[in-house]
């Protein structure tokens, strides 16, 4: 495919996306999305802004290498009456390993004058000496041009003087941002045809907030109108309404436009997972009625529909399903999951034929535990475990007798409120009784303790363990305090690999030490553990 129809995608997931009302990435939530992101095939994936809080840093210094896509930081040009080189927040960007730098300027005169209270023209020799700096110390500087289409209407000269700034200093793209989302489809065309006419399209970019709902339809037009830079967010997140959706603008822009993006077909059918995975990581349910990825986006309900698309699918699915890894769901006679079952087999290296009969009765298996409260989008190892047992047997590397855990809150000799929590286990390994006590932080902890504490004996490789992430979500809220709670919790090892399991209980204890026992029983697994 020619260059001309090559769209380059930038996920700012991490950093828009985190400034949604009740979004609080953690830094093991935004590794693990940053590699959903590289194995897609995003582009370019945003961390965030060095130096502006510690959860960003932590990242950066922390970010496993990418397979295809660049890290690029995110920060703002020079303050007004300081160099580039004497600015410590602009020298701060380029103190990681990212060899992209996405530089934010005021194209407004508006905000020129007000926010920045300085002249129009320092607003521009502002912009020209960061992008140039930018461009020594990075491999690639990309220049976002803030409220350009208020700008554009206002002053249509001023604003283009702007981006001629940033691109004659050398930077590699210009990114125009619709940042209050005020803008429509006609408009963001119209303008953008303007500015190809100074700027080549193979070298811009769009960037369109959702208040209008109009970000991806905007998105669109303006690659319609000749841009090649994509920026959004997965599921839409963002401030006030959301930014651009990338799970709604990966499949319109290849399979409905024709366009490539580094997101090739496997990575497609990764679609669906990927949207539903940073939803269990955020806590919450995903969106049944999102576009394609949706569990009712292929969703069909009694009557002439079903029929029609028993006959021909073509009749009522602008797509098929499985090109995004959704299925299609027929209410009155369930045939979803195979595709994905499938699909999720081969990403744990497991083959078996399609048609084979536990298949199917993997496929039920995953629907009942999934009606229960089980979710598999953001538990891949419980997954493959679930998977293996069914298909293949996994070994019983040992067995539970018992636990019990005491949480003890009182006062202490210094007049301290203080929390204990001690768990007793007893557990089978290798035919060998072993009972243990243990002290944590939480009695989740303390299970984990006298857990491991019984094994590592048996496993030494148990050591190189770490649990780093523990999320608890209701499932029945009316239920009170006798809900069904759902618990994932995320393991790490020292050769960086990482791994999430789940587990469903009406108790809290009890979910946790199903998940717990997943990820012990999946780094034993492969770690190749004998009984």
């Amino acid at each position: 495919m020619s260059d001309d129809r090559r769209v380059y995608l930038y996920d700012c997931t991490l950093r828009d996306g985190a400034q949604t009302q009740g979004v609080d990435f953690n830094v093991n939530d935004k590794i693990a999305i940053a590699e959903e992101l590289d194995r897609l095939g995003v582009d370019y994936v945003e961390g965030g802004w060095p130096g502006a809080n510690p959860t960003d840093d932590a990242f950066y210094a922390a970010v496993p290498d990418f397979v295809h896509a660049k890290l690029a930081v995110f920060g703002m040009t020079r303050r007004a009456g300081r160099s580039a080189e004497n600015d410590p927040g602009f020298v701060a960007l380029f103190a990681t390993k990212a060899r992209v730098a996405t530089i934010v300027g005021k194209a407004w005169d508006f905000h020129v004058r007000v926010a920045l209270g300085i002249e129009p023209e320092e607003n521009i020799e502002i912009i020209a000496d960061s992008i140039a700096m930018a461009g020594k110390k990075v491999d690639e500087v990309i220049f976002d041009a803030e409220h350009f289409f208020d700008g554009y209407k206002a002053d249509p000269d001023y604003a283009l003087r702007c981006v001629k700034a940033a691109y004659d200093a050398g930077a590699r793209w210009i990114v125009l941002c619709d940042t209050n989302g005020g803008t429509l489809p006609d408009e963001i065309e119209r303008i953008v045809g303007d500015v190809v006419k100074q700027i080549p399209g193979s070298h811009l970019g769009i960037h369109c907030h959702n208040d209008t709902d109009n970000a991806v339809a905007n998105s669109l037009a303006a690659v319609r109108a000749g841009v090649r830079q994509v920026q959004g967010t997965l599921n839409g997140l963002g401030e006030r309404c959301g930014n651009a959706n990338l799970v709604s603008l990966v499949p319109t822009l290849t399979v409905k436009m024709g366009f490539e993006t580094g997101v090739d077909a496997d990575g497609l059918a990764r679609l669906t997972h990927v949207s539903h995975l940073v939803d269990e990581r955020l806590n919450r349910a995903p969106n049944r009625h999102a576009p394609y990825v949706g569990a009712a986006a292929f969703a069909h309900k009694g009557g002439l529909h079903v029929s029609a698309v028993e006959k021909d699918p073509r009749c009522y699915e602008h797509i098929a399903p499985e090109l995004i890894g959704n299925s299609r769901h027929i209410v009155v006679s369930d045939q979803a999951g195979r595709s994905n079952v499938l699909s999720r087999l081969r990403d744990a290296g497991i083959e078996i034929a399609a048609d084979s009969p536990k298949v199917r009765e993997l496929v039920e298996m995953v629907k009942t535990r999934e009606f229960d409260g089980f979710s598999y989008d953001g538990a891949e190892a419980s997954f493959e475990l679930l998977a293996r047992r069914t298909l293949e047997g996994i070994p019983e590397y040992f067995k539970l007798n018992s636990f019990r855990v005491l949480d003890e809150r009182r006062w202490n000799a210094r007049g301290q409120l203080i929390t204990l929590s001690e768990a007793t286990i007893k557990v089978e390994v290798k035919g060998e009784t072993i009972m243990t006590v243990a002290e944590g932080n939480g009695p989740v902890n303390a299970l984990d303790n006298a857990l491991r504490k019984s094994l590592i004996p048996s496993f030494e490789m148990l050591e190189d363990m770490r649990l780093v992430d523990y999320k608890v979500r209701i499932l029945t809220p009316s239920d009170g305090t006798k809900a069904v709670t759902r618990v994932v919790i995320e393991s790490a090892d020292s050769h960086g690999e990482r791994w999430s399991t789940v587990g469903v209980s009406a108790n809290v204890i009890d979910a946790s030490y199903n998940a717990l026992y997943d990820g012990i029983v999946y780094k034993l697994y492969h770690g190749g553990a004998r009984t």
